[in-house]
């Protein structure tokens, strides 16, 4: 793997991280939000990732592809959560049901929370490999030109 790939992977990794918190960030602030412009309750949103293709047809028919090379992440799309809304008893609520209850996101600020320190982590590793391999390029330059 050359260094420019590493830093390519490394680089998706944040990119992809950034935009998992960016969605985090939006259902924390949305935890409490009963209605939508859709005029339903909010819904948790997750994004989901996937590994980047860069492979070419060409070099898969030519048997190039003998090892595994890393393309890095990507966010294929931010689906909802399909788990059930928090039903809570509030008769006096405009939002309210005939049945007096409300729908509240299905949006948990602890998991979020959680969430939100697991992707900040990746992402501080992901700067990490970055660092080094940005470092490593460094020193061949300077070697390469002593």
């Amino acid at each position: 793997m050359g260094v420019f790939t590493a830093m390519n992977v490394a680089a998706t990794g944040m990119t992809a991280q950034q935009l998992r918190m960016d969605t985090i960030s939006e259902n924390i602030a949305n935890a409490m939000t009963t209605r939508t412009q859709d005029g339903e309750a909010y819904r948790r949103k997750i994004p989901v990732f996937m590994e980047k293709d860069s492979t070419s047809f060409d070099n898969i028919l030519n048997g190039y592809m003998d090892y595994y090379r890393p393309n890095g992440v990507k966010v294929t799309q931010i689906v909802e959560d399909p788990s059930d809304l928090r039903l809570v008893y509030e008769p006096d609520n405009p939002d309210a049901n005939e049945d007096g209850y409300v729908e509240y996101p299905n949006v948990d600020t602890v998991t979020e929370m959680t969430n939100l320190i697991d992707s900040s982590r990746s992402y501080e590793a992901s700067a990490t490999a970055f660092n080094a391999a940005k470092g490593i390029a460094s020193k061949g330059l300077e070697l390469f030109s002593s």
